[in-house]
């Protein structure tokens, strides 16, 4: 296993322990913030048809909900370094259970988009930050794994969610199936009491407990987080922020003004355009070609099944000692691979060929998945993760807003769903090759400041002890006088 990697945190995080039940925890909660939207699809057809509304409008349910969780992401940092993730996870799992009651009550589209939609996406907002947050305070180690496994939360629920809509639905119609829902959902509540505050008390490690991190850390320098080298660089910029208004207390606005925090933001920009439109349109895609819905529908089972498995093993490669220095390499690729899967999709021919696709984009989904926010709490550090991810979410929720509209825009032009693959392909692959040269640059970047950095405190240090050798000569020449 590699080193700890060095952090700011002012305390050793336990990498264990309770935090095992806090990634049960966020494995919920971030199960129904990512599952919950695409799973109410199932209903959408019968409340088209009782509101008389058209395909595209009933699709903007699940559009605003998703984009209203994105956006509620600065709310909900500002209130998880204000209170905590427990208290915000608990206010998370009852909102989105009033907003599916109240849904449950809609007399117009406009109701649902408001109830389901914004009361709703915000409800997961308040589930989806703290619980990523929460994982970087209770491990250090064995984070990559911990948030792999937390990650797999997505596909779980979304599997069981999915037939346990189809039997509420046949059962007791939209309505009473969005109530039940609605209970469901307090799930999230539970998650969010196994969030306790992790122990800050714990003391750091002993001087030789230390000397030996250092020197597994020279044994592998490139294993050094980095978190410290970015942080070590902005110390100044974390100073002037402070005493600054309100805002700039609670959002910290210089992460701007960080160059691997824009790398990340750039990139997942252009990438989410293309992220969630194959997903959506796999089925329809399918029926397109002939398939019967049966079978098109079980396209996604599969897919699921890909990315149930593949997260938490992504989790465990990233916290090799081979992965985990350079693991923003590693994401580069899955976004890369996702980008290749979606340009061969159109080369698949028949239900064989889709189910192969199915499986590939599912490894390629879940790779991504697993480390979208890992990379980041790499970038900028767990102490920062917190109001960084709320930045990320709210640019975000336009291309997550747009981006299946505007696939659906190109099947609608062409008659034809592959060139929304290709399109949703250059997307995926452009932000890919985009990650691995910046990515490079700015690795060789932090190793050059690194560098001087080592040079000024050798410098420094011979300094020192010189300074501290003309002391004592002048002390034994006032000695010999």
């Amino acid at each position: 296993m590699p080193p700890a990697a060095a952090t700011n945190l002012g305390y050793t995080p336990p990498d264990g322990g309770w935090g095992w039940a806090v990634v049960f925890g966020a494995f919920i909660s971030i199960g129904f913030s990512y599952a919950f939207p695409k799973s109410l699809t199932i209903y959408f057809k019968e409340i088209q048809e009782y509101f008389s509304v058209s395909y595209s409008e009933i699709a903007w349910v699940s559009s605003v909900m998703l984009a209203s969780m994105y956006a509620g992401g600065p709310v909900s940092s500002i209130l998880v370094n204000r209170y905590g993730s427990r208290p915000v996870v608990l206010v998370g799992g009852v909102l989105v259970c009033t907003g599916m009651a109240l849904a449950s009550f809609g007399t117009n589209i406009i109701h649902l988009y408001l109830c389901v939609g914004v009361i709703g996406g915000f409800g997961l907002a308040f589930n989806l930050q703290p619980s990523l947050t929460i994982i970087g305070t209770y491990f250090q180690v064995k984070r990559p794994m911990a948030n792999g496994l937390a990650m797999t939360g997505s596909p779980v629920i979304l599997s069981t969610l999915a037939p346990l809509n189809q039997f509420l639905f046949d059962s007791f119609g939209w309505r009473g199936s969005f109530l039940i829902l609605g209970s469901i959902v307090l799930n999230c509540c539970v998650a969010g009491a196994l969030m306790r505050p992790v122990n800050k008390s714990i003391p750091r490690k002993t001087i030789d407990e230390s000397s030996k991190c250092e020197s597994k850390a020279e044994e592998h320098p490139a294993a050094e987080d980095t978190t410290t080298h970015s942080d070590n660089l902005q110390t100044e910029d974390q100073s002037e922020s402070k005493g600054h208004s309100f805002v700039q207390k609670f959002i910290d606005l210089s992460l701007f003004r960080h160059r691997g925090f824009l790398i990340y933001l750039i990139g997942n920009v252009v990438l989410f355009f293309g992220f969630f439109a194959p997903v959506v349109f796999m089925a329809p895609y399918a029926k397109h070609q002939g398939i019967d819905e049966y079978s098109a529908a079980f396209l996604l089972s599969i897919f699921a099944l890909a990315d149930m498995f593949i997260r938490p093993t992504t989790g465990l490669v990233g916290n090799t000692k081979w992965i985990r220095p350079r693991i923003q390499y590693f994401f580069s690729f899955a976004v890369s691979y996702n980008g290749v899967c979606h340009l061969m999709c159109p080369l698949a021919s028949g239900y064989t060929g889709l189910v192969v696709y199915a499986v590939f984009f599912g490894l390629a989904f879940g790779m991504l998945s697993a480390l979208l926010f890992e990379v980041l709490m790499d970038l900028v550090g767990a102490p920062r993760f917190s109001t960084a991810v709320g930045l990320v979410t709210i640019i975000e929720c336009g291309p997550v807003l747009l981006g299946p509209p505007m696939a659906g825009a190109l099947v609608d032009y062409f008659g034809d769903y592959k060139y929304m693959y290709y399109a949703c392909g250059v997307f995926m692959l452009v932000s890919g090759i985009f990650f691995f040269v910046m990515h490079y640059y700015n690795y060789k970047k932090l190793d050059e400041e690194r560098g001087k950095s080592k040079a000024m405190e050798t410098r420094n240090s011979d300094e020192a002890e010189q300074l501290k050798m003309n002391q004592a000569d002048r002390t034994m020449n006032e000695t010999d006088e």
